[in-house]
């Protein structure tokens, strides 16, 4: 799956972190809207926002920036952010206690275009489906770095958190629902994947309708009608659309001259790639590439350990009544150097 590969490469992957709380109580907790979650209900049980579902142990969702996800005890408890939890207060012994992992990730939202928009903006992952096995050991790997003064901690915790994002893709590309439809599920057809394969290794070649459906060994007809059930786009679109992905990509990372980068993306001329362009995005080449340009920064690694503290929230009295929701949370959070 090179399509795959060379769009997790050209992510870049900025900042990951990962964390655990344990909630008592009346709890519940929202994760803010602007990055990419992967939270997974270790112990306990909760509901999910919109849902009367209850979840529990093995339960795991990859949500996308801008999707809603909030989790409770119970429907219409009041939410505290989760990046939000400070100490406040020991939390009530003897309650029962949910307790749910998250990771957080930051990086190049044009980059990751092709996997958010095969992604629905909440995914359900089974662990205990075939394609969920590493997710769960990486889980399981991560809870053995609990102790955040053990050494190498902040760096191993960092590390495991990064693949969480791979192995979460792959477990949904796995699942029922990524091989049904999307992406993903074109990628695996093996009627579409030679096809989808050949496009990929060389988007230079002068590619057809027909030329793709030799590769796949079907007809004119049958390839154009699978290809479009399939991952939603005619194949002719699906060319376009990489075509202009992998421009982007060389426009913000190198200094390639626009001949150079229409001939790379099988343009025969500059005017001709700078119109299809225009027609894509909106802008001419030059002007997305003056804007788009990555800030260059030399800052080190910087590793930020949450100490393991008590968190709590009192609605509408105070102590360890029933109207109480109490929070112990821990964990790492990593910026990678740019």
């Amino acid at each position: 799956m090179k399509a795959v590969n060379d769009t997790l490469t050209a992510m870049c992957v900025e900042s990951s972190g990962y964390a655990w709380v344990e909630a008592r109580g009346a709890w519940g907790i929202s994760f803010n809207l602007h990055t990419t979650w992967l939270v997974l209900i270790e112990s306990g049980s909760c509901v999910q926002h919109g849902s009367s579902e209850r979840l529990g142990p093995g339960d795991c969702f990859l949500v996308q920036p801008g999707a809603r996800f909030e989790v409770a005890d119970r429907p219409g408890r009041p939410l505290v952010n989760f990046e939000d939890l400070v100490v406040a207060e020991k939390p009530p012994a003897g309650e029962p206690v949910t307790r749910i992992a998250a990771a957080r990730f930051s990086y190049r939202a044009e980059a990751a275009e092709p996997l958010l928009a095969a992604l629905p903006p909440v995914a359900r992952l089974r662990l205990d489906e075939a394609g969920g096995q590493a997710l769960r050991s990486t889980f399981a790997l991560l809870d053995l770095e609990r102790d955040p003064s053990a050494i190498g901690a902040g760096q191993v915790t960092s590390h495991l958190a990064d693949l969480l994002f791979v192995y979460a893709l792959r477990a949904y590309a796995l699942s029922e629902s990524g091989r049904a439809h999307g992406w993903f599920a074109a990628l695996a057809d093996p009627g579409l994947a030679p096809a989808l394969h050949a496009l990929h290794a060389d988007l230079a070649h002068p590619w057809t309708v027909e030329a793709l459906a030799r590769r796949a060994g079907m007809s004119r007809a049958a390839f154009a009608s699978a290809f479009k059930r399939k991952t939603g786009r005619s194949p002719i679109d699906y060319v376009t659309y990489w075509r202009m992905y992998r421009a982007k990509a060389l426009l913000r990372d190198t200094s390639l001259s626009l001949t150079k980068i229409a001939a790379d993306v099988g343009y025969d001329t500059d005017a001709t790639f700078s119109r299809a362009f225009r027609r894509h995005e909106g802008v001419a080449p030059g002007a997305w590439r003056r804007r788009s340009q990555p800030r260059t920064s030399h800052r080190p690694s910087d590793h930020r350990t949450i100490s393991p503290s008590a968190i709590g929230r009192s609605s509408p009295g105070r102590g360890s009544g029933p109207d109480t929701a109490a929070y112990v949370v821990s964990g790492t959070e990593v910026a990678h150097p740019m």
